[in-house]
């Protein structure tokens, strides 16, 4: 088992930046995969980002490539998502999620979700 706790979320202006935290505890942190995803209201739950259990590899959606970047530190039982050059279409709230598997989608473990909202 392991809990996740998401936190640095809030409002920011079109074309600003914001960094998302997920830390864990409980079951050893480097057996997991990484992700973090996206929900707006009345939507799916949509893949933002994933990252493997040594940081090594990286997985991102077509729509934040280029802007967002996941990083993990396992020292701190934490990984970040650095979003960039944010715009109103990120607004939603982000989750991020655990798994023993590579993976975008199927996740075992979720975070409660932190709120991002873009003003224009």
């Amino acid at each position: 088992q392991v809990h996740l706790v998401e936190s640095g979320g809030g409002l920011v202006q079109y074309g600003g930046s914001l960094r998302l935290s997920c830390t864990a505890s409980g079951r050893t942190f480097t057996d997991f995969t990484v992700g973090w995803f996206r929900q707006t209201p009345g939507g799916n739950r949509a893949f933002v980002a994933c990252i493997s259990w040594t940081g090594a590899m990286a997985d991102y959606a077509d729509s934040v490539v280029g802007r967002f970047t996941i990083s993990r530190d396992n020292s701190m039982n934490t990984v970040y998502l650095q979003m960039d050059s944010l715009k109103p279409d990120d607004s939603a709230v982000y989750f991020c999620a655990a798994d023993t598997s590579w993976r975008r989608s199927g996740y075992e473990y979720w975070g409660q979700g932190t709120q991002v909202t873009v003003s224009s």
